[in-house]
């Protein structure tokens, strides 16, 4: 599948270069791509994770809800311990687990931490159960909070940082934006969505989400979009590859009334 020639460029905000995983997606499509990174992921202080790691055999699960906390983890374990089984929050991360040997025991249809919590609660398998979340700097709360109104005692762990995203050009994105110069901008996480919108202000955020299609990942990065006041599409599969695809799709059919504002809850 080929893009037209006429579509804007695609924007990245994800932790990434130029040749990254999503831009390669989305180059594939024939698209081209302005990376603007919003967030980048950087060293935790991983004292912690290391301790709760050298008694990993004293959990249940453990959980993961990103492929930063598989490196973390993976990065210090080189297989999952003995009978402790691994839950993914996605298909995606699922993936990134098998490709370092650590296949999934328990994997939402629902790519967000409440479809993980959701999927221990049809399992029944959170009661009394020891959980170790290896977990960015900015977790929100939704998962450890969920597992522990289960009956699971959950023992989060920093295992990666997401900061501001230094190399963002703010004044080239906003000449991107004075000139609608964007397609469509995606979003794979809450802390992008946050971070565009700091490091643009309000206004040209809104002007850049007016004028081109926000496609988000999953509910749970859509929802950081809505509540600042934008209806963004969905990716079609919680995957590099379907934001990608979404994409192209939210610009050919072209920003739809409801995504240039909506109210804000």
């Amino acid at each position: 599948m080929s893009a037209e020639p006429l579509l804007k460029p695609v924007v990245v905000t994800r932790h990434e270069d130029r040749d990254g995983p999503l831009s390669t997606e989305l180059k594939s499509l024939g698209l081209s791509v302005l990376v603007w990174a919003a967030i980048r992921v950087v060293p935790a202080d991983t004292d912690r994770l290391d301790e709760a790691l050298g008694r990993a055999a004293d959990f249940d699960w453990i959980v993961f809800t990103s492929r930063h906390a598989v490196a973390a983890v993976t990065g210090r374990l080189p297989a999952p311990p003995q009978g402790v089984r691994i839950a993914a929050v996605g298909r995606a991360t699922a993936a990134v687990l098998s490709q370092h040997g650590w296949p999934a025991d328990l994997v939402p249809g629902e790519h967000s931490a409440a479809g993980l919590v959701a999927a221990f609660a049809a399992s029944g398998a959170a009661m009394g159960a020891r959980v170790l979340y290896p977990a960015s700097s900015r977790a929100l709360p939704t998962l450890a909070t969920g597992m522990t109104q289960l009956g699971a005692e959950v023992t989060t762990v920093e295992a990666y940082r997401t900061a501001s995203g230094t190399a963002l050009d703010v004044d080239d994105c906003r000449a991107w934006i004075a000139r609608d110069g964007v397609g469509a901008v995606t979003f794979a996480s809450p802390s992008a969505v946050a971070e565009l919108e700091r490091a643009l202000g309000e206004q040209d955020f809104a002007r850049l989400l007016g004028n081109a299609p926000a496609v988000a990942i999953g509910p749970t990065t859509a929802r950081a979009l809505t509540e600042r006041g934008h209806v963004p599409t969905l990716a079609e599969s919680a995957t590099l590859r379907g934001l990608a695809r979404t994409s192209l799709e939210a610009m050919r059919a072209g920003p739809p009334p409801q995504n240039r504002r909506a109210p804000r809850p």
